[in-house]
């Protein structure tokens, strides 16, 4: 089985004896001006280490994830058996550079921000970010791969839906007009992933994180018929499927190459599989109201892989079988997002304005914290107003169903 954290290693852990507060921190930012409203469509938060603290059934709780700390120092969440290392998960927001890039391995190593969500909103506050919607880290496997494989199948699920109970108790509901809230589903039975979808959606979920291509980390494919019940759950629902990159483990190169700078090079090809496979499974088709988020991929593929679609129908033919054309199914029930794109933004109309959304990555290492607001301006200043607040803003909010602030910016010129 592909591994997540296979995309993260190559990395170096220090322990908290070794370095200081002021020694890993840069200082306490200034709140940014506000120039435009944001919804941030991919952010990150660090389970907490009691998480999971009294949200089983009784004779499952001493066997729920915990944090465990290392003869060096370091801690690590512990699960069926298995250690997970780089508790943080990339989460150096805030942090210093350094000659070598160090995870955290604490976490008093990471913003309380990472997972507290009242530092959250503060944080969010300093960036001008108006609303987010959050991903597991490490623990799940960005789409509950970890928790759906357990050797108890009944521990597995137990832990996804006390997941879900932590996210709507602890980071949704004390701030429902700043957070967008996602869970996490059961994989290994899709009747039972259907229900969990169902109980979310009741009480308010918006989207569910699902793997980008299933068949890599040992379920069925997407073309087996395995799926029917939890795609059928989210179409119900109007909850929107997000695939984040990596959720199937990484790009797969060759033993002797630098993993981590190769796999996050072509993240974008990941996504560019993972959105074909979900386009040719012939969901969208059979679904027309069905709506998939790809997150942290970028858009610079999207204008290709809409030219080659039309192609396929128009020139060689190979896509022609459906009753609609491939690139018209794309725009209609795929969106995309990105943290600049400052070469290909140009392409957003060859896409549709109304598909692309913007991501902060908070707190991760491509993130734009806290200074977002500055690089919408410095890249996108020269686009008009009214496709500002679609891309930064109003499509986010109209897929997720979320509320706007009063006032949304930029106002026009």
């Amino acid at each position: 089985m592909v591994k997540l954290v296979a995309l993260f290693t190559e990395r170096v852990v220090v322990t908290s004896n070794v370095l200081s507060h002021d020694d890993l921190f840069l200082p306490e930012p200034e709140p940014r001006e506000v120039r435009y409203t944001v919804i941030s469509v991919d952010d990150h938060l660090v389970e907490p280490p009691d998480m999971f603290e009294g949200r089983l059934p009784a004779k499952l709780q001493a066997l729920a994830p915990r944090v465990v700390t290392t003869d060096e120092g370091a801690q690590e969440w512990e699960f069926d058996g298995q250690r997970f290392s780089q508790i943080g998960m990339a989460a150096i927001a805030g942090r210093k550079p350094m000659e070598e890039d160090m995870e955290p391995a604490r976490f008093d190593h990471m913003r309380p921000a990472c997972y507290d969500v009242n530092a959250r909103v503060h944080d969010m506050d300093i960036n001008g970010v108006w609303a987010s919607l959050n991903f597991p880290s490490q623990i799940t496997g960005f789409c509950g791969r970890v928790f759906s494989r357990a050797s108890d199948p009944e521990l597995g699920l137990a832990v996804t839906q006390a997941w879900n109970d932590w996210v709507h108790d602890e980071w949704w509901q004390p701030h429902p007009d700043r957070i967008i809230p996602l869970g996490l589903t059961y994989l290994s039975d899709p009747e039972i992933g259907a229900a969990e979808i169902r109980r979310n959606a009741e009480r308010g979920f918006r989207s569910v994180t699902l793997p980008e291509r299933p068949h890599h980390i040992g379920f069925p494919s997407l073309f087996s018929g395995y799926w029917d019940p939890i795609i059928e759950a989210c179409v119900e629902t109007d909850t929107v499927i997000s695939l984040h990159v990596g959720s199937s483990g990484g790009y797969e190169g060759p033993a002797d190459a630098p993993n981590l700078q190769l796999g996050s090079t072509l993240f974008g090809q990941l996504s560019l599989s993972a959105c074909a496979e979900w386009l040719w499974s012939g969901y969208p088709l059979r679904y027309p109201t069905l709506k998939v988020a790809m997150s942290e991929g970028g858009i610079g593929w999207v204008a290709m892989l809409l030219d080659r679609l039309d192609n396929l129908v128009d020139r060689s033919g190979y896509g022609r079988g459906w009753d609609e054309r491939p690139a018209d199914v794309l725009r209609r029930n795929f969106w995309f997002c990105t943290l600049d794109d400052p070469s290909t933004i140009n392409t957003r109309h060859a896409i549709g304005v109304e598909n692309i959304m913007l991501e902060t990555d908070y707190p991760h290492g491509d993130g734009t914290w806290p200074d977002t607001q500055d690089l919408i301006g410095q890249v996108w200043g020269d686009i008009p107003a009214a496709e500002l607040r679609a891309m930064c803003c109003e499509n986010a909010a109209r897929l997720y169903r979320h509320p706007l602030p009063p006032t949304v910016l930029p106002a026009d010129k």
